[in-house]
C-alpha cells in the first residue's frame, strides 16, 4: 500500500493541476489579515476537508466508546452537554501547511502558509469519558473513529485516527460541540468532533461518531499510509504528531489584487504577527528586514495551546524589499530558513517571506 500512495502521485514541478485547483477552491485557508484576532472568527478559521461533509443529526446523534473497555458507552449530545465542560483555546495547523512553497512539491492541497487559526473549543475532556469507560490493561491504542468516507490511495475508508493512551488523556483533549461559543459548523465537524492541543490538525479528527479502545496499532489510512514525514517516495518514515515551531506576520501596506504583491508606503511601519509550536512555548521572535535580523517584542501570553502575538518596527524607505519572520520555542528549535524536503510536503516550518514593494510617502 505504501507503495501505491507514492506512485500514484508522483511529485510535481510548475504550474497547478486541475485536481490541485479543486482542493483549493473547496477548502480554504485563514487570510492572513486574520492574525489580527487572538481568537479567529469561525467563518475565517482555515479547513481541510477530505471527503463529503457528512449529513448529521445532533438530536440523533450518538458517540460510542467501546472495545476494550470495561463499561461500553453510548452518548447523546444532551448527555455529553450534561457533564463538566471545558473550554480550550487551540491552535491548530494542517501537517501540509506550506507543501506549495516545496519544489517538487506533491500533488495534494496545495497550501501555502494560511492552512494555520487558532479557536476556543468547548467540551468535555476525553479524559472525563475514559475514565467513565474504564479503559482495560490491555489497550494500546483508542482509535477514532469519524463518518466523513470515501477514497484515498484507492482505499475506500471512513476517516480514522489513533492516539495512544496517555496522549488521548492529556490535558486539553476534548470531544468538542462549540467553537468560539456557538455550536459546531457543519464544515468543522458538526455536531462532534475530537480536539487535540499541540497536534497537527489531522489528530482533531471531525464527525465524530466512534472511540475504540484496542489492542494492536491502528492501521488505517490515515494513520499507517498518510501524515508521515518521508525524505524518500517508499520508505516507512516517522508520523507527524507535534507542531513544528512556527510564525507568520501579517503583510504590511495593500494588496495588488492579482499579483498578490505588497505595496507599502516609506515610513515606520508596525508589523505584527503570531507565533506557535506544539513543543513548548514560544520564547523568542526575530524579524527581519533585507537580511538585517532583529529581536521581535513578545505580547503577553495567551494560554499553553494557543499562539503568541508578536511585535517589531520597520523603517521603510522606497524600494524592494524581503521581510521575514522566525520563531524559537522552549525545546530551543528554530525554524529554518528554507524548506526541509519532505516527499509528501508535511511540516514546512520554513521562515515566512514577504516581499514589499515601498513608495514614498
Amino acid at each position: 500500500m505504501q507503495k501505491s500512495e507514492q506512485t500514484s502521485r508522483p511529485p510535481i514541478v510548475g504550474r497547478y493541476t486541475a485536481e490541485e485547483l479543486a482542493l483549493a477552491s473547496r477548502n480554504s485557508g485563514m487570510p492572513l489579515e486574520a492574525l489580527r484576532y487572538d481568537v479567529t472568527p469561525a467563518g475565517l478559521h482555515y479547513r481541510l476537508i477530505h471527503f463529503d461533509i457528512p449529513a448529521a443529526d445532533e438530536f440523533t446523534w450518538r458517540l460510542r466508546l467501546d472495545g476494550l473497555v470495561e463499561r461500553p458507552l453510548g452518548l447523546s449530545l444532551d448527555q455529553l452537554r450534561a457533564l463538566p465542560a471545558r473550554t480550550v483555546r487551540m491552535t491548530m495547523e494542517c501537517a501540509g501547511n506550506g507543501r506549495g512553497q516545496m519544489s517538487p512539491r506533491y500533488p495534494s492541497m496545495p497550501w501555502m502558509e494560511e492552512g494555520v487559526s487558532t479557536a476556543e473549543w468547548t467540551g468535555v475532556p476525553l479524559a472525563t469519558l475514559l475514565e467513565r469507560a474504564g479503559l482495560k490493561s490491555t489497550v494500546r491504542e483508542l482509535v477514532f473513529h469519524g463518518v466523513d468516507r470515501g477514497l484515498d490511495r484507492g482505499i475506500e475508508h471512513a476517516f480514522a485516527r489513533s492516539l495512544a493512551p496517555a496522549e488521548a488523556a492529556a490535558d486539553g483533549v476534548l470531544v468538542a460541540w462549540a467553537m468560539n461559543g456557538q455550536p459546531l459548523l457543519p464544515q468543522h465537524g458538526a455536531p462532534l468532533r475530537l480536539v487535540v492541543p499541540g497536534w497537527y490538525g489531522m489528530a482533531s479528527v471531525k464527525w465524530l461518531a466512534r472511540i475504540e479502545a484496542v489492542s494492536a496499532p491502528f492501521e488505517g489510512v490515515q494513520q499507517a499510509l498518510s501524515y508521515h514525514f518521508r525524505k524518500v517516495a517508499g520508505e516507512k518514515g516517522a508520523p507527524c504528531t507535534r507542531m513544528r515551531v512556527n510564525s507568520l506576520m501579517a503583510p504590511p501596506g495593500i494588496l495588488d489584487f492579482y499579483a498578490r504583491k505588497r505595496i507599502a508606503a516609506a515610513g515606520r511601519i508596525e508589523i505584527r504577527g503570531r507565533a506557535w509550536s506544539g513543543s513548548g512555548a514560544v520564547t523568542g521572535v526575530s524579524f527581519a528586514s533585507d537580511g538585517k535580523w532583529t529581536d521581535a517584542e513578545l505580547d503577553a501570553s495567551l494560554g499553553e495551546h494557543a499562539w503568541r502575538g508578536w511585535r517589531a518596527s520597520w523603517d521603510a524607505v522606497p524600494g524592494e524589499h524581503e521581510l521575514r519572520c522566525r520563531a524559537t520555542d522552549a525545546t530551543g528549535a528554530t525554524q529554518p530558513l528554507e524548506p526541509v524536503w519532505d516527499a509528501a510536503g508535511f511540516g514546512n516550518n520554513s521562515s515566512q517571506s514577504v516581499a514589499v514593494t515601498v513608495r514614498e510617502a
